[in-house]
């Protein structure tokens, strides 16, 4: 079998979002509406291989900054490479909350809430330097063509989302009162954070297709990141309004579950108006190529923010019909999943995730895409 040649001075950031594909498979089976012989012992041993997978990107991105900092330090100024910067706070993140929902009877509540803490942490602190250090250097140092906007620049910006979203799972675990609503109201300035800034890059990829068209086969994959704030927004105002009575007075609290339904079933509503565009656009690209790469994560964890957003409005409307949508989009979660992850394994053994760009590819875009 030929194996491609490959150099450590190209792994980038985008490796991360195999954590959180995996991560989300995860955590949405652990909250998943049903009771299904396994899918807790399945979801615990699915967040075990996200917990290793993430320490060991952990490891080779240390590596990599050691043996290859000029590499490294350039996929910052790529204007394709440098919005995946957000992948490996997300990543964090989707494994911290995975400790409590996923791992917990493992871990014991105790370790689980505390390695919930520390990931949630760095995943916010780092996702807060991202949502602002690379659109800053989108608007200033970085050449953007009029057809540029592709899902990829929504990357940097969710990470304060996820932050909501997974915040909002350890108010609980605060002593105090003033701490609960601290990090309630900070939640919540995180949700404001990513939904606008989102909402103005949703209408430029929009714009973009309408313009330009889907562009090319590499950039596909990342319409499906669209999903991510849409999904991951619904399930942060959802999980928001049922912790708010821990943590503000009963007007206000009933007021927050009010707003998780008035808002989250309408932003469903437009998720699965995107995730039918997506779709089709996919399939169309399919029929003549659409190559692999890792970009085909975009597949999985954006799918699963927005299956958790289901699960979420299925607990606060008590419609069967959302804990049905639930377990369909779980379906095809899993699915998606499960071919992603072969793909990554088989380009992996075969060494082409991590070849150097190709001689003579026709632009820098189509040279990073590749990889």
């Amino acid at each position: 079998m030929n194996r491609t040649k490959t150099n450590p001075r190209h792994f980038g950031p985008n490796w991360y979002a195999a954590v959180m594909g995996t991560g989300i498979v995860a955590n949405a089976g652990a909250i998943l509406p049903f009771d299904i012989t396994g899918l807790k012992t399945f979801s615990l041993v699915v967040w075990i291989g996200a917990a290793l997978l993430l320490v060991g990107l952990v490891i080779a991105t240390i590596a990599h900054w050691l043996s290859s900092p000029q590499s490294a330090h350039a996929y910052g100024h790529d204007p394709q490479m440098a919005h995946f910067y957000g992948a490996p706070p997300m990543a964090f993140l989707t494994v911290g909350s995975g400790a409590l929902l996923a791992a917990s009877n493992m871990l014991g509540m105790r370790v689980a809430v505390d390695l919930d803490w520390v990931l949630w942490m760095i995943g916010t602190l780092s996702g807060l330097v991202t949502v602002t250090v690379i659109p800053f250097r989108l608007f200033t140092r970085i050449e953007v063509r009029h057809d540029a906007a592709f899902g990829g620049w929504l990357m940097p910006i969710v990470p304060p989302m996820v932050s909501a979203a997974t915040g909002a799972l350890l108010i609980p675990h605060i002593a105090s009162q003033s701490g609960r609503a601290t990090l309630l109201y900070a939640c919540y300035a995180f949700f404001g954070m990513s939904l606008i800034a989102a909402l103005i890059i949703i209408s430029m990829i929009w714009s973009r297709l309408a313009h330009f068209g889907s562009s090319n086969g590499g950039r596909v994959p990342t319409l499906w990141i669209v999903l991510g704030p849409l999904g991951q927004s619904i399930t942060a105002a959802g999980l928001l309004g049922a912790q708010a009575h821990l943590a503000v007075p009963p007007v206000l609290a009933s007021a927050m579950s009010v707003f998780a339904v008035l808002y989250g079933v309408p932003v469903w509503g437009f998720a699965m108006l995107w995730a039918a565009l997506a779709l089709a656009l996919t399939i169309r690209t399919a029929r003549d190529k659409l190559p692999f790469s890792l970009t085909w994560w975009s597949f999985t964890f954006p799918i699963g923010v927005t299956v958790t957003g289901t699960i979420r409005l299925a607990l606060q409307t008590g419609l069967p019909a959302f804990r049905w949508a639930s377990a369909i989009g779980y379906a095809c979660l899993l699915a998606a999943w499960i071919l992603v992850a072969v793909r990554t394994i088989g380009a992996t053994k075969r060494g082409s995730l991590l070849a150097a760009p190709v001689a003579g590819a026709s632009t820098p875009v189509a040279q990073k895409l590749a990889h």
